[in-house]
């Protein structure tokens, strides 16, 4: 998700990889911004919201697969974000709010959760959207034949019910903390999926939801095409249409910025400091910082030998200069990770053990688990194999090239011989993670407002295009995951995820590196974004471009 992602997309995203920014899943506080208000004049030219123009987003990245269930890249999210609705969402002060459902009751104890459908709600064929909708999605995730990361939210369901056309149903066996926001992930139209193979259904490249836009084409590896939703149940969106554009380089994508060829980009910080504070630049777009909910880090196969020892991962750890990665590669655009989380929430153990830069410790232990240089060469061996692997990456993600350029360095000083390979994003993710065909990867993780990460660390996810593709086994941790999601008490939550921050620093599954800030950039003829805990893209439907800004004005008659 890589970076891969949660259930914390303003229109539905759940866990999965990023590799490039998504702006539907930067859930974050704003640290810094520059917007435009809603309404303005300038110079007695009305800038008034109004319908029309086309908005372009740059990607590093193709989507993989246009069904919410079984997308597990931040890619494809970020359009069947747009495509698809879930009974809920998040708002922007990231409180969780109706969206398909317009009401909700939950019974005393907890476990049962009454769903108030919206009535005349239609899929973009036409079709009502109902409970059995709902109830077909349900079923969806949970049958073991249907390939999706996201089934252990619903595998503890009791019972799922369609009371009525617009009232559905949902009695969990236990306390299940993340119920509610689970029933964000997209709503499956039935009528067109039932008794299919969902895998090799259209919908798969031509998606057909309930959402503010409709699907027009795909070009893979070139862009994607959303027209908006004339009927949506939120008001039509003001802008036509919406463009991802695949531009696998992102100096090539900074290019098409400034030559207005798309509006919106994630910077690189080279990009962020040095290239956009000319004048010029700054009246044209308007730059956006804050802290993300993610974390980038180097993960292990673990069902390698060489990764087995906890031991070595600790070594590398050490062996890795967070603080020149952070001001080197990010130019102070992050903080340093010392486990998964984000800094300042409340489920963040300040208190973890850290892993400052110590290569003579990277050694002694190296040593201490048999990996020394014994002819002389530079290079640990143990057992007459020389200490050699690989790290794989994605394409078109400038940062995380660099770290593994910057951690090849590092360990090579160590008496570690570090190969990289860069490969294309779709590629990635379907040859090398999905297959757990790789030694070593620098990849992240975004989305997790809520810390419920138990489909990427706990050892029933470790099965084949699921989360836990290291193939991460602490029994403690499991129950620890099991208890932070089985219970409503925050306290004891916070209990059970400051613990498994602990386990997992002793653990070091992954090398956390650092959590990065994401920084967009927006065309500043684009109206009607206003920042907020969630980030810029949960009002995306409100956005415009007054209509003496628009590319292409459509002729009027005069009186």
């Amino acid at each position: 998700m890589v970076n891969p992602v949660s259930r914390a997309d303003a229109l539905g995203c759940r866990r999965g990889f990023s590799g490039f920014f998504c702006s539907s899943i930067c859930l974050c506080l704003i640290l810094a911004c520059n917007s435009k208000p809603a309404r303005q004049t300038v110079e007695n030219v009305s800038l008034e919201p109004t319908y029309g123009d086309t908005f372009i987003e740059g990607s590093i990245g193709d989507a993989s697969v246009l069904i919410p269930l079984l997308a597990s890249d931040s890619a494809s999210h970020a359009i069947t974000g747009q495509v698809y609705n879930g009974l809920v969402k998040y708002d922007k002060d990231i409180n969780i709010v109706g969206d398909l459902a317009e009401s909700w009751d939950i019974s005393p104890d907890g476990l049962t959760i009454t769903f108030h459908l919206r009535k005349g709600v239609k899929f973009h064929d036409g079709v009502e959207c109902t409970a059995e909708d709902v109830l077909f999605t349900y079923q969806t995730l949970i049958n073991p034949e249907v390939p999706t990361p996201y089934s252990s939210d619903f595998e503890i369901v009791k019972e799922a019910r369609a009371l009525d056309k617009y009232t559905f149903q949902v009695t969990y066996e236990r306390p299940f903390a993340p119920a509610l926001i689970s029933w964000g992930t997209g709503i499956l139209p039935k009528h067109l999926l039932e008794g299919r193979d969902i895998t090799k259904s259209s919908l798969t490249r031509h998606p057909i939801g309930t959402g503010p836009y409709r699907f027009g084409e795909w070009k893979t590896g070139e862009k994607i095409v959303l027209t908006n939703n004339p009927d949506y149940f939120e008001g039509r969106p003001y802008l036509d249409r919406y463009i991802y554009r695949i531009i696998p380089d992102q100096s090539t994508m900074f290019l098409e910025l400034q030559a207005g060829g798309i509006d919106m980009m994630g910077l690189t910080p080279f990009q962020f400091h040095r290239k956009t504070d000319a004048p010029d630049f700054k009246r044209q777009y308007n730059k956006y910082r804050y802290l993300s909910f993610s974390f980038t880090y180097l993960g292990y196969n673990l069902l390698d030998p060489k990764f087995s020892d906890k031991r070595v991962r600790q070594a590398i750890s050490y062996a890795l200069n967070k603080e020149e990665i952070v001001d080197g590669v990010l130019m102070g655009l992050g903080v340093v990770a010392n486990g998964p989380y984000k800094p300042g929430s409340w489920y963040y153990n300040p208190k973890v053990k850290p892993y400052p830069y110590d290569p003579n410790k990277a050694r002694d232990m190296l040593a201490q688990s048999g990996w020394r240089d014994t002819d002389g060469d530079g290079v640990l061996d143990k057992k007459g194999q020389p200490f050699q692997f690989t790290i794989v990456t994605n394409q078109g993600n400038e940062q995380r090239a660099k770290v593994a350029e910057i951690a090849q360095f590092r360990l090579k000083e160590i008496g570690i011989q570090v190969k990289i390979k860069i490969v294309e994003w779709a590629a990635f993710l379907k040859e090398f993670v999905d297959k757990k065909k790789f030694e070593a990867i620098i990849l992240g993780w975004s989305g997790f407002i809520d810390p419920d990460m138990y489909a990427v660390f706990h050892s029933s996810q470790m099965g084949e295009k699921q989360y836990n593709f290291i193939s991460y086994n602490n029994p403690e941790v499991d129950k620890l995951l099991e208890e932070g999601r089985y219970t409503f008490d925050q306290e004891a939550r916070r209990k059970a995820y400051f613990r498994i921050q602990e386990i997992l620093a002793e653990d070091q599954p992954y090398t956390f590196l650092y959590v990065p800030e994401a920084t967009p950039v927006v065309s500043s003829r684009v109206y009607g974004i206003e920042p907020a805990p969630l980030g810029i893209s949960y009002n995306f439907i409100r956005w415009y471009v007054p209509q003496s800004l628009q590319r292409h004005t459509k002729p009027s008659i005069s009186p």
